[in-house]
Parts: C-alpha cells; sequence; structure tokens
C-alpha cells in the first residue's frame, strides 16, 4: 500500500512537481513522527529546523537570492503538501510567510534589502499581535513601545503567539508614544523577551501559540514601522494559510482511514462483505471523504488566483485596482474559507463510519484529523465570514481588511 491513495488533481503549474520534489522526502520524514509528537506534546522544534535547512522558509524568494521563485499558487499548494504531514507546522509559519509577502511587495528601501538578506539566511519570523484583557482603550494595544535615549524600549504581554518560540524574530503589535499603532521586530532571544508554551486548545497543540511577554526589552528604531504599512490583502492571505492547513488535514484523513480499512481484517456479522475493504458501504464512505478532500483542494487553487491578482495590482501600483482585487479577494476567500471548513469537518468526522470502534485508540492518532480541523477553522469564527459575503451580496458592503481580536 502506498502512501497516496488519493487523487489530488495536477499541481498548479508545470514545474510544480519539481518543485515539490525537492521538499516531499522532508515531508515524510516530518509526517513519520507527527502523532507521537501529538501523543507526547513534543514541540516542532527540529522538525522546523530541518525546514529551515532545506530552504523552505525562502521558498517564496526570488532565485537570485537564494529562494525558489515560488509562485503564490505553488506555495500554497506546497503548504497543504506540508499540512498533510503535520498540520502544526504551516500554521505555525503562518506569520512568517505573511512576512515574507509583505517584504516581497514593498517598495524598494534598507528596510527591504535588509529583510530580504534576512530571509534569504533562512532567518524566521512568528507573531505576537493579541491580547486579552488589557485594559487599554479601544481599539488600540496596552503593548507599547517608548523611547530611552538614543533607543527604545518595548513593554507589554501577548497571547497566541503562533510559531514565535520557534522564530528568530517577533512581529509584535504596538503603540508608540503618540498612541499610533506599530509594527515592531525584535530577536526572539533579546533582553527582556519570555515565551510559555501555555496553548491549552484540543487542536493543533504543537504550534507554539502561548503566551509572550516583553520586558524593557530594547528595539532599533529601524525596526519600528507603522502598522498601516501592511500589504493591503494581508488578512487574505493568512486566511488562506489556514485553508491550506485544513486541505492537507482533510487529505491526511483521507489517506490514512483508506490505508486503515484495506489493512483491517475484521468486519461485522450484518456488515456487506467478508472483508471491510470489500464492503460496498465502507468503500463509498472512503470514496465520500476523498472526494470531500479533492474539492476542497480545488477550492483552494481557485481563493489562491484572488491573493495573486492583489499581489499583480500592488506590485503594478495601481491604488485603484488595488482596492478593488482586495475587496474581491476578501469575499472569495470568505466563501472558501466556509465551504472547505464545512466539508473538512463532516469527512474528518464521517471517516470512522468506515471502521470499527478501534480506530478511536489514541495511539492511533485518527482523532487529531478532526480536532485539528475543528481549531483552525474557529480562527476568524466561520458566522463572521458568512455575514460578511451575505452584507456585501445585498448592501455592497466592503469587506474589512484588519481585525483585531481580544481588545478592551
Amino acid at each position: 500500500m502506498t502512501r497516496t491513495t488519493g487523487v489530488w488533481g495536477v499541481g498548479p503549474t508545470a514545474r510544480y512537481a519539481g518543485l515539490a520534489a525537492r521538499f516531499r522526502p522532508l515531508f515524510e520524514r516530518i509526517r513519520q513522527g507527527a502523532v507521537q509528537r501529538e501523543l507526547e506534546r513534543r514541540l516542532p522544534v527540529e522538525q522546523l529546523g530541518w525546514l529551515k535547512e532545506a530552504g523552505f522558509g525562502a521558498v517564496l524568494l526570488p532565485e537570485e537570492v537564494g529562494g525558489a521563485g515560488a509562485t503564490i499558487a505553488e506555495f500554497f499548494e506546497l503548504l497543504a503538501e506540508l499540512a498533510q504531514a503535520d498540520s502544526n507546522l504551516p500554521q505555525a509559519l503562518r506569520v512568517h510567510f505573511q512576512s515574507v509577502e509583505n517584504v516581497l511587495v514593498a517598495p524598494g528601501s534598507n528596510w527591504r534589502d535588509r529583510w530580504i538578506a534576512r530571509l534569504a539566511k533562512g532567518e524566521t519570523i512568528g507573531s505576537a499581535w493579541t491580547e486579552v484583557n488589557t485594559g487599554a482603550k479601544a481599539g488600540t494595544f496596552a503593548t507599547r513601545v517608548v523611547r530611552d535615549g538614543e533607543g527604545w524600549r518595548l513593554n507589554g504581554t501577548k497571547y497566541y503567539t503562533t510559531g514565535s518560540i520557534f522564530a528568530d524574530w517577533i512581529n509584535v503589535g504596538a503603540v508608540d508614544e503618540a498612541d499610533e499603532h506599530v509594527s515592531v521586530h525584535v530577536p526572539t532571544r533579546a533582553s527582556g523577551v519570555s515565551i510559555v508554551d501555555d496553548w491549552d486548545g484540543f487542536g493543533q497543540t504543537l504550534t507554539g501559540s502561548g503566551t509572550a511577554s516583553f520586558v524593557d526589552v530594547p528595539v532599533a528604531g529601524e525596526e519600528i514601522r507603522p502598522a498601516g504599512e501592511t500589504f493591503g490583502y494581508s488578512a487574505a492571505w493568512l486566511q488562506v494559510n489556514h485553508l491550506a492547513t485544513l486541505v492537507g488535514i482533510v487529505r491526511a484523513a483521507a489517506e490514512e482511514v483508506a490505508e486503515a480499512v484495506a489493512e483491517r481484517q475484521r468486519t461485522y456479522t450484518h456488515g456487506a462483505a467478508d472483508r471491510a475493504s470489500r464492503d460496498p458501504q465502507v468503500l463509498q464512505v472512503v470514496g465520500r471523504v476523498h472526494s470531500q478532500a479533492y474539492a476542497a483542494g480545488g477550492i483552494l487553487q481557485h481563493a489562491v488566483r484572488a491573493l495573486q491578482r492583489c499581489r499583480d495590482a500592488t506590485l503594478k501600483g495601481e491604488p485603484e485596482a488595488s482596492e478593488a482585487a482586495n475587496i474581491r479577494a476578501e469575499i472569495e476567500i470568505a466563501q472558501a474559507q466556509t465551504t472547505i471548513a464545512s466539508l473538512v469537518l463532516d469527512a474528518t468526522t464521517q471517516a470512522f463510519d468506515a471502521l470499527g470502534a478501534s480506530a478511536t485508540l489514541r495511539s492511533k492518532g485518527l482523532d487529531r484529523h478532526w480536532r485539528n480541523a475543528r481549531t483552525v477553522s474557529s480562527h476568524n469564527p466561520l458566522i463572521y465570514k458568512e455575514r460578511i459575503v451575505g452584507d456585501y451580496a445585498v448592501n455592497r458592503t466592503p469587506p474589512p481588511f484588519q481585525w483585531h481580536i481580544g481588545q478592551a
């Protein structure tokens, strides 16, 4: 029995197979320990190190600076393949790749050159934006960056700091002395930075989504930028990362249930065949799950094209075209989110109908697919996305491009 039981379609470009071949042995190596890491709650520090060594974090960068020059469509399909191996990893790298895109589409500057060089060396970026019960006034942060002589100091506490515990840098949302929103980059191992792996969710348990504290952290002035300078389709990009993760989850579930059915020796006296692998009702369940995985992957590729249109308009420096592309992308991706989430949650539930109670053993880890899918689908709640799509369809109300949670 081979690992690949699903027919997921050809890659998004003619060269995709060659690009993916560079990383597939590594993805398989990551997959082999995924269940055990889950059972032991062992963070994938080593596995993320392998990805860094292989240049995966720089895959979007141009080849002339050491990247792979992956297109947006190629990148997100690669991300789905990584998620199929271990869905924690693409979420841990989610803000890193958003940051890469932000650098790539930024106008030429010393800041851009500096970050291109860092990313080309394999340096990675985590996130620290969300605050809980901050006591800050509405629409702002309690985390602050203030002058200290010729430099700056950062103080505050952040939650859901996904990926930061693994990263070289942390992108922190704060306010400056004028109460303006700013984006601050600090080295993860700078004095005064503390990150705790205290994420207590039942899924995506190894994403490093813990609490980060910043106590008088020194900040270089050139690493403070207005928050509004983030690229206009940033939120859409982050959401598509979740969609690629969901696609990987459902593909993994589909393949694992097919393998389990093929290997299953026992069946029921009231079953429709002497073996599960010949039972038409069981095969129907397996076929449905594979079909849902196929459909989710197709929707992902369609949503990714909306991001490409945003990037194209941004690079051309066409503000009106950019705004129109960004609005369209937000609506398309919101539609994709509600549909993919429904397909994946249903598939990861129905998969158990093809198996017996032994499939629920924790040692098999099949439950992780539903738990991980449910957790990813709970980000940026579906009810809001459906409302936003409906409001746009009926009233042509533009969608919000950026949002924050946990603010007072």
